[in-house]
């Protein structure tokens, strides 16, 4: 089976539950108001794409590559990001809902989540190193054996990190969310 080379293409209103992309590289794509609902996107290479507006939710990304991809007002529930091919892997996240998505033992660096709701989302033996989560709503999420070093939660809220199980140093939080840091403990702050 060939595969295509995609450049600088727009994709406006495409359904692609109905007419599957085709395997290949995509580079310099935008891609707007799609939808890719269990869609299987394994194998296919997105390098300096948009994805705007879209539903992602419950695709398949089995060697899918993202590299320097941007992700903006998505709907992308229970990806399982774990499954990325890791080379080069690198995207951003802005106002998009991204719970119960899995960033297993994922090297993600200098990763920018803005004004995202990651709810049940599981961040453990990910490194985070320079990741800044900026208004982010992190209810119930799972950092555990996680690398956060020079991390930003300044502006975020509803996390819950145990800092004897996750490496923390130069990590920020704001005086608020300082009880995030201290869950396990059961005590009261006021």
């Amino acid at each position: 089976m060939n595969k295509v080379y995609v450049e600088g293409r727009k994709f406006d209103r495409v359904d692609f539950k109905e007419k599957l992309p085709e395997k290949g590289a995509y580079e310099n794509c935008t891609f707007s108001n799609c939808l890719l609902t269990t869609v299987d996107l394994s194998n296919i290479s997105f390098s300096e794409c948009v994805f705007d507006n879209c539903d992602l939710s419950m695709a398949i990304l089995k060697d899918t590559s993202f590299r320097d991809v941007k992700f903006r007002n998505c709907k992308m529930l229970g990806l399982r990001f774990d499954d990325c091919n890791k080379f080069l892997l690198s995207f951003s996240f802005e106002n998009c809902i991204l719970n119960f998505a899995s960033f297993y033992q994922l090297k993600i660096k200098n990763t920018l989540f803005k004004g995202c709701k990651i709810q049940d989302v599981e961040f453990v033996g990910t490194d985070l190193t320079n990741t800044r989560f900026a208004d982010c709503d992190l209810s119930r999420t799972i950092f555990q054996q996680t690398l956060l070093l020079n991390a930003d939660f300044v502006t975020a809220y509803n996390y819950s990190i145990d800092p004897e199980t996750n490496k923390l140093r130069k990590a920020r939080f704001s005086a608020a969310g300082i009880a995030g840091l201290l869950d396990k403990y059961n005590i009261v702050i006021e």
